[in-house]
């Protein structure tokens, strides 16, 4: 069974929820304390063993590729002021050359296209996919011991109350295995009281290089949009999905309330900053 190197980051969204804050800025390069969303995702998922992160990009998102390059003048001024501290936490933010590749999505044509833009770069090996948006810590390291125990193709749900279920992609469930489970189906959005679970897709995939074949034949579905739930549908019929319970917090970076939400948490986690913040919060809340 090969082991998953590579990880699809579809970065090309226009991030139209946090206007006028993106309209000069990508949404992944807003800060959750003192880092950018999608920097706080590639370490994940570097911790957790990936090694080559193919980012799918649009127009207006060369600052992305920018942050993850080497930046000489920045680096020649803080050697030379003596912020060695400052230093090296730039270089170790840094992957090595040869373990990002950029590829552009030249129109939004939806999740499924933008992952089928990364075939040429992902070739013929089981991937992962990471929707930047969805800060999970741990979340990657969770679905590759999966993917060591079941093989075939893993996707990470977590619950949400049986009101919320039509706003999501949801599983239906089959054999359970504890922490994972078979998947025995799929639908988009559910119209309220039909779903077959409370489990919705949250954000992390680990798929099998077939689906590329799927994709490349698939025809446009809800939105107007290729759909990666459908091309995953149809791979059911002949290939293993197992779903994995995440064990942990996701936050919803791409809305207003998961974004401060997801701050508050990362800065609760800082020993630098937890206990001023702390008392800085106690202040606030005793005047409302």
């Amino acid at each position: 069974m090969k082991r998953i190197r590579k990880a699809v980051l579809p970065v090309a969204g226009l991030g139209t929820r946090f206007l006028p804050a993106t309209k000069s800025i990508p949404k992944e390069m807003l800060t959750v304390v003192d880092r950018p969303v999608i920097q706080h995702v590639v370490d994940d998922a570097r911790e957790a063993g990936i090694e080559h992160f193919i980012f799918v990009t649009g127009r207006g998102k060369a600052v992305i590729e920018d942050h993850f390059d080497i930046a000489y003048e920045l680096d020649r001024t803080l050697q030379e002021r003596g912020k060695v501290k400052e230093f090296e936490a730039l270089k170790a933010d840094l992957p090595q050359a040869g373990q990002t590749s950029f590829t552009r999505q030249q129109a939004p044509l939806g999740l499924g296209h933008a992952v089928w833009c990364a075939r040429e770069i992902v070739g013929d090996e089981p991937f992962a996919v990471i929707l930047p948006d969805m800060l999970s810590r741990g979340a990657m390291r969770q679905m590759l011991d999966a993917y060591d125990r079941h093989g075939g193709n893993i996707i990470a749900v977590e619950e949400v109350p049986e009101d919320q279920t039509h706003q999501y992609g949801i599983v239906a469930t089959g054999q359970d295995h504890g922490q994972t489970f078979e998947i025995t189906g799929m639908v988009e959005k559910p119209k309220p009281g039909t779903a077959p679970s409370n489990l919705i897709i949250s954000g992390r995939y680990i798929l099998q290089p077939e689906v590329f074949g799927v994709l490349a034949a698939q025809e446009t579905g809800a939105g107007g949009e290729i759909q990666l739930t459908d091309a995953m549908k149809k791979l059911m019929g002949s290939q293993p999905f197992f779903g994995m319970r995440y064990e942990g917090r996701t936050y919803d970076t791409g809305t207003k309330l998961g974004f401060l939400t997801a701050n508050v948490a990362y800065a609760l986690d800082r020993q630098d900053l937890a206990e001023p913040f702390r008392a800085e919060l106690r202040k606030l809340l005793g005047e409302r």
